[in-house]
């Protein structure tokens, strides 16, 4: 097997704290060199973890939460909000974008859980599951000439936590073909009495090295000081970044696809699009982004939205969103 052309590092956070996890994630991707492959683990205690584009309010008993002590923090990537606490690993992926391989990644953590007798698999569009019970859900970022990919393994968390404080759609339940979230999720320690966190962590970088090669030094243990985080902290730690501003939108239309919810607010102005808000859980965050600034300006009217929409460059993958989009404006929804 060559390895020569990957520089393998593991990189283990000590903090418990997501808003300092999700800084020292974000700052390895801003770290990280062309010919570089990080395996970041990691964990948060009591914390609700939303996607890019989510609105908290909807997502989580932000309330809740926060009474019992717990934190929300809202990371760089799309997709749901999810639960961590002490029985959950989180790992991510950091590499040149050259690099990236979702086969290959999701190969590390399918062959980890492996070793302890599970039959995991890669099902829908970011799961991994056994026997149809959920112990990871990914979510992904890129830019340019960088990209992550992130997740959960859950290995003993407290579902009823996770139902109490995520606020799962019943639209959503009901596209999954189950009753509650409970019965969704499933911890891995279910099939495996010889699993725990750090016999996990232990198989990751097993698994990491056999399919990345030896990595360059041992593994990088991450204090709170280690690395000038104080920046980035305040942002993940910002009322702006985890919650943002409301508006009181004057029209506000919502559906659900097979890649995500979506629910589209416009404040009008003169008969114009003075500011639109796009909430979903779709994977492509920055695309939600471009949709909503797309809108921007335009007339109240259903053929000069859909041809914005329709001029938006993306490659084949996102197309089905846009189309999507397009269909369900010119069904009459507006």
């Amino acid at each position: 097997m060559k390895y020569l052309e990957y520089e393998a590092k593991i990189v283990c956070s000590t903090s418990l704290d997501p808003w300092h996890n999700l800084a020292l994630e974000e700052y390895l991707f801003r770290e990280i060199k062309h010919n570089q492959v990080f395996l970041y683990l990691w964990q948060n205690q009591n914390t609700v973890v939303i996607g890019r584009n989510q609105n908290a309010w909807k997502e989580c008993r932000c309330n809740e939460l926060e009474q019992a002590g717990g934190k929300l923090a809202r990371r760089l990537s799309g997709g749901g909000a999810v639960y961590h606490d002490l029985g959950n690993l989180n790992f991510t992926f950091i590499m040149d974008r050259t690099k990236y391989d979702l086969e290959k990644q999701l190969k590390v953590i399918l062959e980890a859980v492996r070793t302890f007798n599970i039959n995991a698999q890669f099902t829908g569009r970011n799961d991994l599951t056994v026997e149809g019970r959920k112990f990871s859900g990914n979510a992904f970022y890129f830019e340019r000439d960088k990209a992550y990919h992130h997740g959960t393994i859950l290995i003993d968390v407290d579902v009823a936590k996770l139902a109490a404080y995520l606020q799962v759609s019943k639209e959503k339940i009901v596209s999954k073909g189950v009753d509650s979230v409970q019965a969704r999720v499933g911890n891995l320690n279910l099939f495996s009495s010889e699993i725990s966190i750090e016999s996990m962590k232990s198989a990751l970088m097993k698994s990491f090295q056999e399919l990345y090669g030896k990595v360059s030094e041992p593994p990088i243990i991450v204090s709170d000081t280690t690395f000038p985080l104080e920046n980035l902290y305040k942002k993940y730690s910002s009322w702006d970044w985890l919650y943002g501003k409301t508006p009181n939108f004057d029209m506000v239309l919502s559906t659900r696809f097979p890649w995500g919810g979506i629910e589209l607010g416009l404040t009008l102005a003169n008969g114009l699009i003075k500011d639109a808000k796009i909430y979903s859980d779709a994977m492509n965050s920055h695309l939600i982004d471009r949709i909503a600034l797309t809108l921007l300006k335009l007339p109240l009217q259903i053929d000069l939205i859909v041809n914005a929409i329709r001029g938006i460059n993306v490659d084949q993958e996102d197309q089905v969103i846009i189309d999507d989009l397009i269909n369900w404006i010119l069904s009459g929804v507006i």
